[in-house]
């Protein structure tokens, strides 16, 4: 194989593996532009490696790839398994599992030399995310919404200590799933002003208004220890919020 050819090839499948990263980061899922990258990177390494072995002088191939991409799919599921998480009743990595999937898929067509349906196969991941994510979101609000019209959004906001982080995390995961009129729409952390002090927010949807509810979960944040400050509000109704 032409050493042109072999860069074009690893180049594409790296700027595809990261224009699929790039939509995962900007949303700051745990597999974001560094995982997918080096997914579909290493995948159309693993392709390439198969034809350079392969390639004879006059630039024909006689090996077969399609035994490498199959090698592919099988490593690419135990990584993808790593990022499933069983947290009480729901299952949480899925998406990004199954992102990290099509990732390998883009970039094994690009070290086939697939060029045009590498792009198309990058081009409806990416598509997927951006249109699907609030149709499903949009299902979810029809189908929370048929025990009461008024749907609202909170927001929490909880400063604690770095080392106590993950163990908030769980526990407001936990207060939220005992009541079903509460729902938790994002959870992330930050860091704060102070490198051991981390922010935790989270935005809740809620069917009907809670305030008693949402103070209890925040006074029970407040006991824990290595908790500094915790506040919470209510954003917006859904009529806002679709506006």
């Amino acid at each position: 194989m032409a050493i042109l050819d072999f860069v074009i090839r690893l180049s594409l499948g790296a700027i595809l593996g990261a224009a699929i990263g790039f939509e995962r980061q900007w949303r700051q899922r745990s597999a974001g532009l560094r995982t997918n990258t080096l997914v579909a990177l290493g995948s159309t390494a693993f392709t390439l490696i198969s034809y350079s072995l392969t390639s004879s002088e006059d630039g024909t191939y006689k090996g077969d790839a399609t035994r490498v991409i199959g090698q592919i799919v099988t490593g690419i599921g135990f990584l993808g398994a790593g990022v499933i998480m069983k947290d009480g009743v729901n299952i949480q990595g899925l998406n990004t599992a199954a992102t990290i999937w099509c990732s390998a898929a883009v970039g094994a067509f690009a070290g086939a030399g697939l060029f045009i349906e590498s792009v198309i196969v990058a081009f409806a991941v990416m598509l997927s995310h951006l249109i699907l994510r609030p149709v499903g979101l949009f299902i979810n609000r029809l189908t929370f919404q048929k025990e009461e019209n008024s749907l609202h959004f909170y927001s929490i906001r909880i400063q604690c200590k770095e080392q106590v982080e993950n163990h908030l995390r769980v526990l407001l995961l936990n207060s939220l799933q005992k009541d079903k009129n509460l729902q938790l729409r994002s959870l992330k952390s930050k860091d704060g002003e102070n490198s051991s002090i981390t922010l935790i927010e989270a935005e809740i949807l809620a069917n009907g208004k809670h305030d008693a509810e949402m103070e209890k979960i925040a006074g029970l944040l407040t006991l824990e220890y290595g908790v500094t400050e915790v506040s919470w509000e209510i954003n917006a109704n859904t009529e806002k919020i679709n506006s």
